[in-house]
Order: C-alpha cells, then sequence, then structure tokens
C-alpha cells in the first residue's frame, strides 16, 4: 500500500473521511501542505511523522477539513425547529430542552438555532445546546464570534439587526445567544462521544454523513439515535435522508424539514406543530427563501467528469403563448411553493410547480427553469415517487449542470438505489461548482 494510501486509510478510520467523497487530490494537497510546513523531506518521512505526533494529525485535519457554512442555512429546518421546540418547553413549564449541533463548525449552526429558538418565544433559561467539532480552529472562531459578510449569505437578514452589533470588521454576536451555546471539542466516530451526557432534545447533524462510506453511515447514524431522546428529533441535511430512511428512522411531514424520529414502535410520536404556540411570544416572522436552499460542502473536492446531460425537458402545451415571467414574479412563486409544502399541503405545491413550469415560455431564464424543476424533484421525493423525482432532477441539471440542489439530491436517490459511485461522482461534482463559486 502506497504512502497516501495509508494516510487516507488512517483519516478514515480516525474521523470516518471517505477520501473518494471528496476526492484523493484534496487529500494529496492537505498532505503536501503539512509535509512542506513540517520540513519532511518525502511523504515517508511525513508519514512516520503523522503516526507518532498527535499534534501533527489534528493540523492535518485543519488542512482536509474546509469550513463552508452559514447563518440560517436551510431555513425551513431551522423554522421547524423553533415550532417544535417551542411546544415542547410549554407542554412542559419545568423542561429544560437540550440541543446537540455536530459538526458546529464556526459556530453559525449552534448560534442560529439558538437564534430559532429565541424568535419562536422560548426563553433563554429553558435551553441549551451543546456544539461539537472535531476542529480546534474553528471552535476558536466560534468561540470569537466575529462574523464577516460571506457568514451572512441568504435572505432575509433581519435576525442580523437584533442579534449582532456592527464593527468596522465585520459583525460581533450578542452575549445573550453566545451564552446558549457550549463549545466542545469531539469527533463523532469515536465510539464514547458525549457518552457521560443525557440524551438531547433535537440533535442537528448536517452535511457530515455525505462524506462517510455505508459503513460509517450506519456507524454515525447509530451514534446520532443512542444521542437522541426516544422521542426527540434528529435533522440531517437534505443529501442524507435516505441515510436516516434505510435504518429505519421516519420523517417527521414536514417537507424540506429533513427532520426525522425514532419508528413509532420504539417512541412516543413528535407530533408535527400545527400554529405557534399560545404562550410563546410572537417573534418576527422570517420568510421562507426564493430558492431551494443550497447544500454546502465542508471538504475541498477536486474537479470529476460531468455525467452526460438527460434529454432536453419540453413545456407542456398551453392553449395560448404564455408571456415570459418577470424574474422576480417567478422567484416569488417558487417561495410560494416552497411555503406550501413546508406546510405539508404536498399536492398543492406540486400542481403550483407544474403550472409554474407550464406557463414557461420557451425562451425562459434556464436557470430559473432549474431552481422549478429542482423543487419539483424535492416534491416528488418527499411524496415518494422516486422515477419522477429522478426525471426533475435531470432537467434541473440539463438545464444548469451545476444546480446543487439537483445534485445532492439526485446523489441521495442514486445512494438509496445502490449506485454509490454515481452518488459519489454528483457529490464531487456540486463541490466542485461550491469551491470555484466562493474562489
Amino acid at each position: 500500500m502506497s504512502t497516501a494510501a495509508h494516510i487516507e486509510a488512517l483519516l478514515k478510520a480516525r474521523i470516518g473521511l471517505d477520501a473518494g467523497a471528496i476526492g484523493s487530490g484534496a487529500v494529496a494537497r492537505a498532505v503536501r501542505e503539512r509535509q512542506q510546513a513540517r520540513q519532511a523531506p518525502d511523504p515517508e518521512s511525513y508519514w512516520q511523522l503523522l503516526q507518532g505526533t498527535a499534534d501533527e494529525f489534528q493540523a492535518l485535519i485543519e488542512a482536509v477539513v474546509v469550513p463552508e457554512t452559514w447563518f440560517f442555512r436551510h431555513r425551513e429546518a431551522l423554522l421547524a425547529l423553533g415550532r417544535f421546540a417551542a411546544e415542547r418547553a410549554f407542554a412542559d413549564g419545568r423542561r429544560t430542552l437540550r440541543l446537540l449541533s455536530l459538526p458546529c463548525s464556526t459556530g453559525e449552526e449552534p448560534y442560529s438555532i439558538a437564534m430559532a429558538l429565541l424568535d419562536a418565544g422560548v426563553p433563554p433559561g429553558r435551553f441549551y445546546i451543546d456544539a461539537v467539532d472535531i476542529s480546534a480552529r474553528a471552535l476558536a472562531r466560534a468561540h470569537q464570534a466575529h462574523y464577516n459578510a460571506n457568514a451572512f449569505r441568504s435572505g432575509p437578514l433581519d435576525f442580523r439587526d437584533r442579534y449582532f452589533t456592527a464593527t468596522p470588521t465585520g459583525y460581533v454576536l450578542d452575549p445573550r445567544v453566545r451564552g446558549q451555546v457550549r463549545l466542545l471539542q469531539g469527533n463523532l466516530v469515536e465510539p464514547g462521544l458525549l457518552a457521560g451526557e443525557a440524551p438531547y432534545d433535537f440533535v442537528f447533524c448536517r452535511n457530515l454523513l455525505i462524506y462517510f462510506d455505508a459503513a460509517g453511515q450506519r456507524q454515525a447514524v447509530q451514534t446520532l439515535v443512542r444521542l437522541t431522546m426516544a422521542d426527540g428529533l434528529l435533522f440531517v441535511g437534505p443529501a442524507e435522508a435516505s441515510v436516516l430512511s434505510a435504518q429505519g428512522l421516519e420523517p417527521v411531514g414536514i417537507p424540506l424539514s429533513f427532520a426525522f424520529r425514532k419508528p413509532a414502535a420504539a417512541a412516543p410520536r413528535a407530533r408535527p406543530p400545527s400554529h405557534p404556540p399560545v404562550h410563546a411570544t410572537q417573534p418576527p416572522r422570517m420568510a421562507a427563501p426564493p430558492r431551494l436552499p443550497r447544500p454546502p460542502t465542508t471538504m475541498r473536492a477536486p474537479a470529476v467528469r460531468a455525467p452526460a446531460p438527460a434529454a432536453a425537458p419540453t413545456a407542456a402545451p398551453t392553449a395560448a403563448p404564455a408571456a415570459k415571467p418577470a424574474a422576480g414574479t417567478h422567484a416569488a412563486a417558487l417561495a410560494d411553493i416552497a411555503a406550501m409544502a413546508d406546510r405539508g399541503e404536498l399536492d398543492a405545491a406540486t400542481a403550483a410547480c407544474l403550472a409554474l413550469l407550464d406557463r414557461a415560455a420557451p425562451d425562459a431564464d434556464g436557470t430559473a427553469l432549474a431552481d422549478a424543476y429542482g423543487m419539483l424533484g424535492v416534491l416528488h421525493d418527499a411524496a415518494g415517487r422516486t422515477a419522477q423525482a429522478h426525471a426533475a432532477y435531470r432537467k434541473a441539471l440539463y438545464l444548469d449542470p451545476s444546480h446543487q440542489e439537483s445534485l445532492y439530491h439526485l446523489a441521495a436517490l442514486l445512494d438509496t438505489e445502490g449506485d454509490h459511485g454515481g452518488a459519489t461522482r454528483l457529490r464531487q461534482r456540486a463541490q466542485r461548482h461550491t469551491r470555484k463559486h466562493h474562489g
């Protein structure tokens, strides 16, 4: 076995990273960076250093793991969490909610969770969040809680006015939000992770499982289930829903939230919230985003060959030629469709999405149409119409080969069907475009 293969095997054993998920080139670049930093004359010398120095293995982890996150990423999940948490907190006036965010990266996700609960009316003394990450560097930045504009990529940004103070170099988070979060270093692959802690009401582990192989995913899900209360909820990323379904967890029934619970036979069901709790202070409304949430990448990935495009979609016939909708109108229509889906109105949302596509002119903007087909794929996916979801995602990718929502969702479907190689290629393709977009 080559030195490179030994290092990849070590990363997989220690942190669960499947080098194939990000490409061996990404690992090789990180190794070269560390080899040069430690002035190791050759790969074999660096391998010997890596085996004998715990600090150097941590430094390699820091070089491989590149955080890519922002505040209120996948807003639908946070809205659902806020309402679930408020109902649970006010159903039992003495209960203190316990939440877990893993991996927490540079803090954007656990702090978003805290803001979502505060906005939902949950008093600060009624919840706390454990935030865990393997990266000491990321945790140090989370402790600082000082962020630049890149951390605020998705609107609306009303939360920034409520919880941040502007400075000449960025934005500083309010201490009342920081005080809800305890930052801890930990590794999901370690069998004893948080073994001394009681299970949590809500667990967020989003966009990490996609970097594990099938065996690693099964082991990680078992750990996450152990860390979740019998009646708790587990939130994952859009591309990871099929991993939980394959292990018997059940979706809670709120589209685009990607929240799961333990099987009904094993635990009482957490009831999806039907309305804001009457005891909670009504928070400022957080509007649905005009686009589907883009799954981020947390690792750097090399370029890969794109799969062949699907056949071009054709517009459904209409009684009269339709005018090309204005960009704002199209975005607003997609936002309305997303809101319908969030309310569980899948059939109505699907019909509205099909009608939007039917109205599109032949020369309509390809990116806008890709968004609509991507949304249609999510709706078919949520309703269990796998073949239709496949077709919709592929149409989106024909129109926009870098459409990340469709790349990740289609990868999840391929994983479910056993085409792990195809799923990996699609994820690498999505990661390549993310890396190019963010420089």
